[in-house]
């Protein structure tokens, strides 16, 4: 555990020292929100309405800018081959770069969240589903950009390639995840889409792993 302790601070020590690219994605995720008004109109009522899907798109489209960066600089600076030869299996060290890149990503983008309110009219009720709804489902998100970046990691353009991999695993997280803050769709369905969020984050961060260590591994042989 210390060893896989000592990647999760490497990753965060190494992100916050780019905190530009961090500071980048904050803006990209409020930007969406404060051109959207002037898209659509300054009804407030259909701001709020909508508010909702504007959140998760933004969170996902901001998600895509980060995952080219999963792997890749280890993978350029020949960091991730000597971590094959390290004591804790690439299996283990893929789950600690998924934890270290969601708490350097989805985290800033969910304390960057009351912004968001602000610009698109929420009120409290919808402004604490929307933060619950992320903290259930971006993990997810988080975890299928790693496959992605995996199977890419090695192609000169995979940040183009990966996003559209990506694409249709996400699509059920990006339905549950407005379902959920959705004040129209009732309060059962609100209760089963934080469920059905909640329950994809853990199978998809329990299997992914696997998975992106055995696209790693693919990449590089």
């Amino acid at each position: 555990m210390t060893a896989f302790y000592a990647l999760l601070r490497r990753d965060l020590k190494l992100a916050t020292r780019s905190s530009g690219d961090m500071l980048t994605l904050v803006l990209f995720f409020i930007m969406v929100g404060t051109i959207t008004p002037f898209a659509i109109g300054p009804d407030k009522a259909v701001l709020a309405r909508l508010a909702p899907g504007i959140v998760w798109i933004a969170a996902f489209l901001a998600s895509l800018l980060a995952m080219d960066r999963l792997f890749r600089a280890d993978h350029e600076d020949g960091s991730l081959l000597a971590m094959r030869h390290a004591a804790l299996s690439l299996e283990t060290i893929t789950f600690a770069k998924i934890i270290a890149h969601w708490l350097t990503t989805a985290l800033p983008l969910m304390i960057a969240t009351p912004f968001m309110a602000v610009m698109l009219n929420m009120d409290m009720t919808i402004f604490t589903r929307t933060l619950i709804s992320l903290a259930l489902g971006t993990p997810a998100l988080t975890a299928f950009g790693a496959v992605g970046a995996a199977i890419t990691v090695s192609l000169r353009r995979g940040g183009l390639i990966a996003p559209v991999l990506i694409l249709p695993l996400s699509i059920p997280i990006l339905i549950f995840g407005v379902g959920a803050i959705n004040a129209n769709a009732g309060p059962d369905a609100e209760t089963a889409a934080m469920l059905f969020l909640g329950g994809i984050s853990l199978v998809s961060v329990a299997f992914v792993p696997f998975a992106a260590a055995l696209a790693l591994k693919l990449t590089q042989e």
